[in-house]
């Protein structure tokens, strides 16, 4: 389970302070006591989804299925130097999941690990030849 601490909320609402979505989904999380899976429920019903609220992997379906955006390479350098708005604003106008869950989704994936979450996404390299 991906908690946020409520001093990683706020911080997250500093960086995050010129992007109101994030605000309003930040606030979700904080009233979830940092639980990103309840929050990411809640909006998600308020955004007109019906979440799988008995599959305890729903937050992370979700991110698998924007593994594609946040793991290119503008959007994960964006996470790795703090931009973290600019890829909440990439996931959210991808089209892949509602707007409202970009945050979360965003958040969870930092929670959890960027490098292990992208690794799935990133070309093998072809063995070298002696």
């Amino acid at each position: 389970m991906a908690t946020l601490s409520p001093d990683e909320i706020e911080q997250f609402r500093l960086q995050l302070s010129n992007y109101p979505p994030a605000l309003k989904a930040l606030t979700e999380i904080e009233d979830c006591e940092g639980n990103l899976a309840d929050a990411t429920i809640s909006l998600a019903i308020r955004a007109g989804q019906q979440p799988q609220e008995d599959n305890g992997e729903w937050l992370a379906d979700l991110a698998k299925r924007c593994r594609a955006v946040i793991c290119q390479a503008i959007p994960r350098q964006n996470l790795e130097t703090g931009a973290i708005e600019k890829t909440i604003i990439a996931v959210a106008s991808s089209e892949l999941i509602p707007a409202a869950l970009a945050t979360p989704v965003v958040l969870y994936v930092l929670k959890t690990g960027l490098g292990e979450f992208c690794q799935a996404f990133e070309p093998i390299e072809p063995e070298a030849k002696p």
